[in-house]
């Protein structure tokens, strides 16, 4: 018996993107074969796969076709893998343990990772740039803001911003600068272009949906450093206690345990009201922000 409608579709979304990254990774019996078998390493069978969870969420808002999403789901979660490699390798967060198995350095090696991430961040463009996906101007929104959430002004630039504050205390807007680019700005960008897979949004309901957008990545940052001091590492499948022993910066240390709770209820209720506007169109995105805010790993 399934335990809700919503876990069905969760497990459903989440077999069907495994599928299409399976399909469009390209396997190791092409040349290069051993940085085609670490590329499907570093992305398959593993992850919660939040984004593209996100986009097809989205994508319901406006009539997305599921085959369009496919190709959007996949394009953010391989910038989203590519980013778990780099983060992974000794010159950043030096990381031995992800999804519950080894890194891609260590089952690999370093210049095999770091051509991985490369390989995948590259792929996941070819996917939006060769795919149909609508009107020309509606692609190429698409790759441009991929792009944006991905570079200096959004996914690197936070992870610049983290680098450079080990061992500093940061006040709350700063960390919320440094995690609005570092994690938020991809997950902006996956809801984002699940709705651009569809018919147009009105203006006011592209503003909510942005701002929903906004808060969710906000919120899953607030949970992630949440868990990093309360879950095991067995449960999260990377190591637990890593931000702490790193003397990294979180909310956590911040605002402390239950200060952090709290404003993650907040922030939940602020993407909810955000939400409003879209009534029952909405129930996807709306337990999905559910999920981020009590998941548990």
């Amino acid at each position: 018996m399934s335990v809700s409608p919503f876990a069905d579709w969760m497990a459903a979304t989440q077999a069907r993107v495994e599928t299409a990254l399976a399909r469009h990774l390209p396997g190791n019996d092409c040349i290069p074969a051993r940085l085609h078998d670490a590329m499907r390493y570093a992305t398959l069978g593993g992850g919660k796969r939040v984004r593209p969870l996100l986009a097809f969420a989205a994508g319901e808002l406006t009539g997305a076709a599921a085959e369009q999403l496919d190709i959007v789901a996949c394009a953010v979660e391989l910038i989203h893998a590519y980013s778990l490699v780099h983060d992974d390798l000794p010159c950043m967060d030096d990381d031995v343990l992800r999804r519950g198995r080894p890194t891609c350095h260590v089952e690999f090696d370093e210049p095999t990772a770091l051509l991985v991430g490369d390989s995948l961040q590259t792929l996941a463009f070819e996917l939006l740039a060769s795919q149909q996906l609508g009107n020309p101007a509606g692609q190429l929104e698409m790759i441009t803001l991929l792009a944006h959430a991905s570079g200096s002004r959004g996914m690197a630039g936070g992870q610049a911003i983290d680098l450079g504050s080990v061992g500093k205390a940061l006040n709350q807007p700063e960390l919320e600068l440094m995690h609005a680019l570092k994690t938020g700005a991809l997950i902006r960008a996956a809801v984002l272009l699940g709705a651009l897979a569809g018919q147009p949004l009105s203006a006011a309901e592209r503003t909510n949906l942005d701002r929903f957008a906004k808060r969710a990545g906000l919120l899953f940052q607030v949970v992630d450093d949440i868990l990093d001091c309360t879950a095991s590492t067995a449960t999260l499948g990377k190591t637990a206690g890593k931000d702490e022993a790193a003397a990294k910066p979180t909310y956590v240390s911040l605002l402390g345990l239950d200060a952090a709770r709290q404003y993650a209820d907040e922030l939940r209720s602020d993407a909810l009201d955000a939400l409003a506007i879209f009534g029952e169109r909405a129930a996807r995105l709306t337990q999905l922000a559910d999920f981020i805010c009590h998941r548990q790993f």
